[in-house]
């Protein structure tokens, strides 16, 4: 296995029973779920990702535990960071076209 500063562990055949399958998935994905722990790792990520309501969601998906790993700086910075990145789509183009297309109707 490598890990991701670079370090390699071999484990033996007879070692793969005391290794625990675990799952991650991303903040948006957990977004309307709870469970009994969170562990949240505090690093650097994209700056659009990077504000108080990203973590306020990751914190609160947390029944019981919830435990925050990294720089604390990041947590100060996401927690400091109110700004929200306005969504691009098409939906009010789309409004506006049914609009006219029962508009023209009538």
């Amino acid at each position: 296995m490598k890990f991701e500063d670079g370090r390699f562990v071999t484990y033996e055949f007879s070692q793969l029973d005391e290794l625990e399958l675990a799952y991650a998935i991303t903040v948006h994905k957990s977004q309307g779920s709870e469970y009994p722990a969170v562990i949240i790792p505090m690093s650097q990520g994209p700056r659009m990702l990077m504000n108080r309501n990203i973590l306020y969601t990751a914190v609160t998906r947390a029944r019981k535990c919830v435990c925050l790993v990294g720089e604390e700086e990041i947590f100060r910075l996401m927690a400091d960071n109110v700004s929200e990145s306005k969504r691009y789509s098409s939906l009010t183009d789309r409004i506006e076209e049914i609009r006219h297309i029962e508009d023209f109707g009538q």
